[in-house]
């Protein structure tokens, strides 16, 4: 069988600190799957030209092509259905589609002005150009700005992972007593905060704190080994 490779943001140090790649790392951790990580700038378009559009991640397995997450988690389900299962069923897909959305439109916004300040630290500095303009033309705020309103951003994080804290205090992950995918779409925003921010966005004493701890422990530590940001933003 054809290698697993994944085109991902790669960026100082070997950091991998894209979310979406991290929902696909994860979902390959979960199936036991091993893959080579292709590590590639966001200025870098020509690196992934063979896969006919601009984003990562991208999974190859021989001539086979998927991007986008989403995608790559239904072809992961599909194309290894002897392996732990993703979403325990059509049902569970629908839900995790639903948590996707949620996710990206709801819970990446609250995390985003949190952190992103951080972020070109972590890249380089053509890179870092270029996360500052998507950050700000996305925001309207400077990174200097949504850094000074840190504080009243985490208050509606706070109040934005009230669902979130409510299920994890009565259930270990999303997907009951173990995880699918849902928990990794979730976790992704945190991942990404953990890699790229010294600063927490979780309080320690956080049901959703605990919850991502579960997560980082899953699959041997495999979110966990990879190093949490040292240094102040």
């Amino acid at each position: 069988m054809p290698a697993l490779e994944l085109f991902e943001l790669g960026g100082r140090g070997g950091r991998r600190y894209s979310l979406f790649s991290w929902r696909a790392r994860l979902a390959l951790a979960h199936k036991g799957l091993a893959f080579e990580s292709r590590p590639v700038k966001i200025t870098d378009k020509a690196a992934i030209a063979f896969s006919g559009q601009k984003r990562v991640p991208i999974l190859r397995r021989g001539e086979t092509v998927v991007s986008d997450s989403w995608r790559i988690a239904e072809f992961l389900e599909q194309a290894y259905p002897d392996r732990p299962t993703l979403f325990a069923g059509p049902g569970g897909q629908a839900l995790a589609r639903f948590v996707n959305h949620w996710t990206d439109r709801v819970l990446v916004p609250a995390v985003g002005p949190n952190v992103a300040a951080a972020i070109p630290g972590c890249v380089e500095p053509d890179d870092a150009a270029h996360i500052r303009a998507g950050f700000e033309k996305g925001f309207g705020r400077t990174l200097e700005e949504m850094w000074a309103g840190r504080g009243a951003g985490l208050e509606r994080l706070n109040a934005t992972l009230e669902p979130l804290r409510s299920l994890v205090r009565e259930r270990p992950f999303l997907g009951g007593e173990a995880p699918l995918y849902a928990d990794y779409i979730v976790a992704s925003p945190f991942q990404w905060a953990r890699i790229v921010c010294a600063e927490p966005v979780l309080e320690p004493d956080d049901p959703v704190a605990a919850w991502f701890e579960r997560v980082l422990d899953l699959h041997g530590g495999f979110a966990r080994a990879e190093p949490a940001r040292a240094g102040a933003a």
